[in-house]
């Protein structure tokens, strides 16, 4: 049997070393558990980065998959199929999307930025306006949208226009957007920034601003979205009614899908037919994905249960007064367990050797997005080895 190290050489020798090299080589998940090559398990805290919203092996993905598998893959956007038009009247539901709202499918949450950027383009202004530490993707469009200087300067010059504001700073924000803006770009929770919420009114106040102006109001939900937060779209806490979002994730739960919503008529009239397109997007294979997300997500309460999940691991991580941890931050089941010093990627490389799987996000914070089933045991039993795992993690 080929080994988990003698994967990760052939890995090394094979891949582009984009990603750097991956500490595991995981064959196969079950539920909240995924194994490595070597037979090891380990609990998925981490959920591919919120795209796995029902876990692994869940029999509603396995069988409209497997069953849509035998049907069709792929007709191209020259056609399309009763799973691609149920997804997107699925989706306008549950967005509360008024009439005359459309939606675009795409293959990734990047692809769906790239959309909403020249959706916004077609307002005929051309300047946007994103917050620091934002993430919205590594397509260009969509870097020159994402702050990190890392991810970013390596490609400059990038799409020009693009200012960026400090992160739930409503004066910022108001002396930003002008009569020259065509959009402003928000998440609702930042996620890899090390998942920052704002004040509920920062969203309100975004959307005031936006429509004074004249410019749009794009919510990022690429990772928010898809009852992450514990409700549909991270907007919804917010009580807002965008002018577009962006998703992916856990949309697809696992499958490649993308899409972004236009709310209303005027904004939905913006692109016509020829200015956009797509190769994959809305398959049926991915549609199908996407209507078992959508339909388990409804039928198991996964929203409620992804609160209460997060408010359980917010409780359970404050009563076992854990040393280096100082609290919990986030919605729902998007959550960063914090730190009191830059030794998260330590604690993370821990959890692994402990059989936990969860992300070093910030230096000083811990990412969980796991699978929107996860028990409140499962929670626990990370909670109690933490101190172990800390303790591991911080020694010399």
């Amino acid at each position: 049997m080929t080994t988990n190290n003698e994967w990760l050489q052939r890995y090394s020798d094979s891949i582009l070393g984009v990603f750097g090299t991956p500490p595991l080589v995981l064959s196969h998940g079950d539920g909240c558990y995924v194994w490595d090559v070597d037979g090891r398990r380990y609990l998925d805290l981490v959920g591919g980065i919120a795209v796995n919203a029902l876990g692994h092996g869940h029999p509603a993905m396995v069988s409209a998959v497997s069953k849509q598998a035998s049907e069709a893959l792929h007709i191209s956007n020259l056609f399309t199929s009763p799973g691609q038009v149920l997804l997107a009247e699925r989706l306008l539901e549950i967005s509360g999307a008024p009439a005359g709202s459309r939606v675009f499918f795409g293959n990734s949450g990047a692809e769906a930025i790239e959309a909403s950027i020249k959706l916004a383009r077609r307002t005929g202004r051309t300047g946007i306006v994103a917050a620091e530490h934002a993430f919205h993707g590594r397509t260009t469009g969509a870097l020159a949208l994402t702050h990190k200087a890392a991810y970013r300067e390596p490609f400059e010059p990038l799409l020009p226009g693009v200012t960026h504001v400090p992160y739930d700073d409503t004066d910022a924000l108001r002396d930003a957007v002008n009569e020259t803006t065509s959009a402003v770009v928000l998440e609702p929770v930042q996620g890899e920034a090390g998942v920052i919420a704002p004040a509920v009114d920062f969203l309100r106040e975004a959307r005031d601003i936006t429509r004074a102006a004249g410019a749009l109001l794009i919510i990022d939900e690429i990772q928010t979205g898809i009852g992450r937060t514990g409700t549909w779209f991270g907007f919804q806490h917010a009580g807002i009614v965008p002018d577009a979002i962006t998703l992916a994730k856990g949309l697809g739960g696992g499958v490649p899908i993308g899409a972004m919503v236009t709310f209303g008529p005027d904004v939905s009239a913006l692109l016509t037919a020829g200015q956009h397109g797509t190769t994959f997007g809305g398959n049926p294979l991915a549609a199908a994905a996407g209507l078992a997300v959508l339909g388990a997500i409804e039928e198991e309460g996964l929203l409620d249960h992804a609160q209460r999940m997060g408010e359980h691991l917010e409780s359970a991580v404050a009563a076992a007064d854990i040393p280096h941890v100082t609290g919990v931050r986030g919605q729902g089941l998007l959550r960063a367990i914090t730190l009191d010093g830059p030794i998260s990627a330590a604690v993370a490389t821990a959890a692994r050797d402990a059989g936990f799987i969860i992300n070093p996000v910030a230096p000083e914070a811990i990412r969980l997005a796991p699978p929107l089933v996860i028990q409140a045991e499962q929670l626990d039993a990370l909670v109690s080895a933490l101190p172990d795992i800390i303790q591991e993690a911080t020694e010399e």
